[in-house]
């Protein structure tokens, strides 16, 4: 994801993005010069409600499906996702919706294939500022090597943006569902990745809160990218939504439960409270996220791995602690779902998950 660059002088982009072209990785990123519309509202059809429950055509035709933590994380060996039926597709929907991320180790997948898979799970999301693959504008460029980062974080408080902790794009309408990440290119240590659940960080939290944060809105701005388009020169190819609202709790439509639905990304403030009031609940919230050790996974990358995400109901960071000599390449493809809603007759997870073991 794009850098705080407020830490970077701008020769220090432009030389950073010369040396991609000249060590042959410039497919990766490129910045077209042009507009985009604004994106269009569309009634979305999430595939996971035509899922088999049992998701058999996932799990046993598999070579092996590893749990990787109670609350998030399942690891997949031994189907390709270059070679998905359509049942495996839904049921892959329904998988992800409920695991929160899911892992499919050292994939053939093209990157023109992950495109039209990802289009089987809603509308593509073309970034307002982020590089793209050469060939495709839906293959956002997920490109860095410590070198870079190192320069980023050398401002005062500053790191990577990827590396804090949110969810992609929720300063849209209609932000990111089921998303896609291929790494192609990955060091030998250092450069993981940690995905959060937020429905277990609502699970955690207290009754009387939860019934608080359920009435409640937060407003959501990509401001973040428009400086970065100001400072690095980089054209802003659409204009981005501010000031976005969304509910704090959210219902998932096809798993019907609750989850917390703010982070420090782009979450700005509470509707309604004060200002030093929406700082000191956020704050606790965000600490709350972040420090969920326990309903956390922290995957490992090998190269050609793809990790397939459901933003509406997980966090995410990177971590960017590889060495100089070492970089980190690859693509990310998000689909858009529904606008966030909360429905107040929504179960959380783990109370559906409770009732479901009395019968």
């Amino acid at each position: 994801m794009a850098p705080n660059t407020e830490a970077l002088a701008l020769e220090q982009v432009t030389e950073y993005f010369e040396k991609l072209a000249i060590d042959g990785t410039d497919k990766y990123v490129v910045f077209p010069n042009v507009s985009l519309e604004p994106l269009e509202p569309f009634e979305h059809q999430d595939p996971g409600h035509l899922a088999d429950p049992t998701k058999t055509s996932i799990l046993e035709q598999a070579e092996s499906v590893v749990t990787l933590t109670p609350h998030i994380g399942t690891e997949i060996h031994g189907l390709q996702l270059s070679k998905l039926t359509e049942q495996q597709k839904n049921d892959l929907a329904l998988l992800v919706e409920e695991r929160g991320v899911v892992f499919f180790k050292n994939q053939d997948i093209s990157t023109k294939q992950l495109v039209d898979l990802g289009k089987h799970y809603g509308p593509l999301h073309h970034h307002p500022v982020g590089g793209h693959e050469e060939d495709s504008q839906y293959a956002m460029s997920i490109y860095s090597d410590s070198r870079f980062a190192s320069k980023f974080r050398a401002g005062q408080n500053s790191q990577p943006a990827a590396s804090t902790l949110h969810s992609d794009i929720t300063f849209e309408k209609q932000p990111a569902g089921i998303t896609f990440l291929k790494l192609e290119l990955v060091p030998k240590t250092g450069g993981d990745t940690i995905w959060y659940s937020a429905y277990e960080a609502y699970d955690r939290l207290s009754p009387a809160l939860q019934r608080f944060l359920e009435g409640l809105r937060a407003t959501h701005q990509g401001d973040i990218f428009e400086h970065y388009s100001k400072f690095a020169g980089i054209p802003l190819r659409r204009e981005v939504p501010q000031d976005t609202t969304h509910p704090v709790v959210r219902t998932h439509p096809v798993t019907g439960w609750k989850s917390l639905f703010v982070q420090p990304g782009f979450t700005r403030s509470i509707v309604g409270l004060r200002k030093h009031e929406s700082d000191a609940l956020l704050k606790l919230l965000y600490e709350h996220l972040g420090g969920g050790y326990d309903f956390q996974v922290r995957y490992k990358w090998g190269a050609n791995d793809v990790a397939i995400w459901d933003n509406r109901v997980t966090n995410h960071c990177a971590i960017p602690d590889y060495q100089s000599n070492e970089k980190r390449y690859g693509f990310r493809v998000t689909s858009t779902a529904e606008a966030p809603y909360f429905d107040p007759k929504s179960k959380s997870r783990r109370q559906d998950l409770e009732e479901a073991q009395k019968y």
